[in-house]
């Protein structure tokens, strides 16, 4: 009997889906093996129903049969719980009201999930209040369901913060609640280190950890208007992002900016930061001598016109003045 590796026979089926159409030798090539075994993975498809159809001839290759309704996809465990999350993030945007299929599709997924997995969804579910889903900054799914995990047992977390790229602090933390709003995602609650209640980011916690010390959440606490209270008594500060068309080396050099604002893109370069000041921007950017799409936020487009037109205004009135002498 010739032995078949599941792992191999399945990854047979996901290239067949994802390129519709795929010779011998190309599958041979991607799994490692020769032409006889991916022939026997092929047979075996065939054997749990699948329709591999084989065209023939110099130029022939397999393909599965047009129209066909491929079984259940197999995610891991993280695949999983990234879905599931979107899925929740499209229920509470508004979007599934539009279909049915959305919590069709949830109900599914989270009848299969391993229990562990269920509970962090479930707790993501119960605690997690999206006031707007719509993320500029998206933060780590693990961030997500242990701070909803954290929550909604009261147990303390320790975390790795960052409040800026060259500063980063280990704090013991009591999180009151976790609220996506204004394109960001954020939970409150007790900072030990600075013993009051903080604000952070969940993009910015880099390490997190669920530990067995216990809290209890003040009575009749409510996440979403501590949140606002608390964004509200911060000094306004411009959450940029700017895509620059530049390498990466030409884009530190010439901004002058610290590496961990930086992302390298096959195109370019995306810029973020946090700026006080949107004049200082714009005349960095224009400084720059690069060319840049501003993303966020759209109040420095007009400051860089702003700045474009006082610029034109100086040339002009230099024209001007050569022209008299």
């Amino acid at each position: 009997m010739v032995y078949r590796p599941t792992a191999r026979v399945l990854t047979v089926l996901e290239l067949l889906q994802a390129h519709g159409r795929m010779t011998g030798a190309e599958l041979a090539r991607r799994l490692e093996v020769n032409i006889r075994t991916v022939r026997d993975y092929i047979e075996t498809l065939s054997d749990l129903g699948i329709p591999v159809e084989a065209e023939r001839g110099r130029y022939g290759a397999y393909k599965l049969r047009p129209g066909y309704k491929l079984p259940p996809l197999i995610f891991t465990e993280d695949e999983a719980q990234a879905l599931t999350l979107s899925l929740l993030m499209a229920r509470e945007n508004g979007l599934a009201q539009t279909s049915s299929a959305f919590e069709g599709a949830l109900v599914k997924i989270e009848r299969v999930l391993p229990a562990p997995t269920r509970e962090r969804i479930r707790a993501v579910e119960e605690t997690v209040i999206f006031e707007n889903s719509s993320a500029h900054v998206a933060p780590a799914i693990a961030a997500v369901t242990m701070l909803s995990l954290a929550v909604k047992g009261e147990l303390s977390v320790h975390l790795r913060y960052r409040t800026s790229p060259l500063e980063v602090t280990e704090r013991l933390f009591d999180p009151y609640g976790v609220v996506a709003h204004e394109g960001f995602w954020y939970t409150i609650g007790y900072c030990h280190l600075r013993q009051t209640q903080r604000l952070f980011r969940l993009d910015r916690i880099d390490k997190i950890a669920i530990t067995n010390e216990t809290f209890t959440r003040p009575p009749t606490f409510e996440a979403l208007s501590a949140v606002q209270r608390a964004l509200a008594s911060v000094p306004r500060v411009w959450q940029v992002e700017v895509w620059l068309e530049a390498t990466l080396e030409e884009a530190q050099r010439k901004s002058q900016l610290s590496k961990g604002h930086f992302t390298e893109e096959s195109q370019g370069v995306l810029v973020r930061s946090e700026v006080a000041d949107l004049p200082w921007m714009a005349r960095l950017l224009v400084g720059m001598g690069l060319p840049f799409i501003i993303h966020q936020p759209p109040e420095l487009r007009e400051v860089v016109r702003e700045y474009a037109l006082t610029m034109i205004g100086y040339a002009e009135r230099s024209k001007q003045g050569q022209a008299e002498v």
